[in-house]
């Protein structure tokens, strides 16, 4: 009952779009055929004559025109995601900018009628598989969450991506676990939360899919935890598997009542939250190369494989600073100091880890940052579909028979 509802939602809002988007165009193109018209009574009759001969047409095509544009950006923007709040504030502080408030206008009607086209073509895309069940997988999805994140109920971390595994048949569940703490604490948590998934539903094991820290927290869970019996994969998107070196250098030369300061204020508005007992400096110590590589010790010599744990690693990169938005546009550059080619946060060399390994580049210009892997800012990335790529993944966790 609930997808039906949410698949006539997204149906009417992509329709308000689209139309919402044609009646801008139609703004523009009437707009223009009246400034033809407008120069050419001048011509002929002058402006003061163009005024007394065609007064009422013009108050009927300016009274047209105001409903017409009116309707239509308020159709757009109550209802386009891709917009998003700068391009709408742009949009308010340039309609009074001669000739700027077209291009602005231009750029939001692009906007609008890509999203409205794209988001149908996933409908179309779906509605073919729904009977598939293509994410159907044997045993349910485990969603871990990376460091400085909670799972919330109304924000959720991994934006579109379970909505869309859950329309192809998923069953998807999340780690729930404190958004700051060492790995070896995350690792108890997410033993603690599996047991308690696989207890209440009976479904023997799980599938992990671990974003960032949660591929540490989960390969820890599963190696001194005692949770191989009940994890029957794990994907790791965008880990830190090597550490991160320039976390190491910030954290060691950061002065110590610096970091005091924030560990403290970063704890106590996480407490205010939801974290029982975060703990700052324990989770970022552990995302250092040399926490990582102590971490590694202890869970690299696992036999995953020989407990029948799938075990695969997904990275990506950016292309350069824009190609992510803020804070890691303005990390991207840092992060390339110490560790070359990365995400915004993690080094191309530090992704790798398991049976097999899936390195993502997007032939457009635009790259994929640490945020874009788990649709952090619900944007649809030219060249790189991260809904799909997610539901591919999953589906191939199906043919595996897990």
């Amino acid at each position: 009952m609930r997808e039906i509802k949410d698949k006539i939602f997204t149906e009417t809002r992509l329709n308000i779009l689209a139309t919402g988007s044609v009646f801008l165009i139609i703004f523009l193109v009437s707009t223009a055929a009246f400034f033809v018209w407008l120069l050419m009574n001048i011509a002929q009759y002058g402006f003061s004559g163009t005024i007394k001969e065609s007064w009422s047409q013009l108050l009927f095509i300016i009274i047209f025109e105001i409903i017409i544009f009116w309707t239509g950006i308020i159709m757009v923007y109550t209802t386009s995601i891709q917009l998003g709040i700068k391009m709408r504030i742009i949009g308010i502080i340039c309609g009074f900018i001669p000739i700027v408030h077209i291009v602005i206008l231009l750029m939001i009607i692009k906007t609008a009628v890509c999203e409205a086209n794209f988001e149908k073509r996933k409908l179309k895309i779906n509605k073919k598989r729904t009977k598939d069940k293509i994410c159907k997988t044997r045993y349910p999805i485990l969603m871990v969450h990376g460091v400085f994140f909670r799972d919330f109920k109304y924000f959720n971390y991994w934006g579109r991506i379970p909505g869309e595994l859950e329309k192809n048949g998923a069953t998807v569940y999340y780690g729930d676990h404190q958004s700051a703490a060492s790995v070896e604490d995350s690792a108890k948590e997410l033993a603690e939360r599996i047991t308690r998934i696989v207890e209440s539903t009976g479904c023997e094991r799980v599938n992990v899919i671990a974003h960032s820290k949660g591929g540490l927290d989960i390969k820890t869970a599963v190696a001194k935890q005692g949770m191989a019996d009940k994890v029957a994969s794990i994907i790791t998107v965008n880990t830190p598997h090597k550490g991160c070196e320039f976390a190491e250098y910030l954290l060691n030369k950061a002065p110590e009542g610096m970091k005091e300061k924030v560990a403290s204020a970063y704890n106590s508005a996480l407490k205010k939250i939801g974290d029982p007992n975060p703990d700052f400096i324990a989770a970022v110590t552990d995302l250092t190369a040399s926490g990582c590589k102590r971490i590694a010790k202890e869970t690299d010599d696992f036999d995953f494989k020989g407990c029948k744990i799938y075990t695969k690693s997904i990275g990506s990169c950016m292309k350069n600073a824009s190609s992510g938005a803020f804070p890691l546009n303005m990390s991207y550059h840092l992060v390339k100091m110490f560790d070359g080619p990365n995400d915004g946060l993690v080094g191309e060399a530090s992704f790798r880890w398991g049976e097999d390994y899936q390195f993502l580049e997007n032939k457009k210009q635009r790259g994929i940052s640490h945020g874009d892997m788990i649709d952090l800012n619900r944007e649809n990335i030219p060249g790189f579909d991260v809904r799909e790529f997610f539901v591919e993944t999953v589906y191939d966790l199906k043919r595996r028979g897990l």
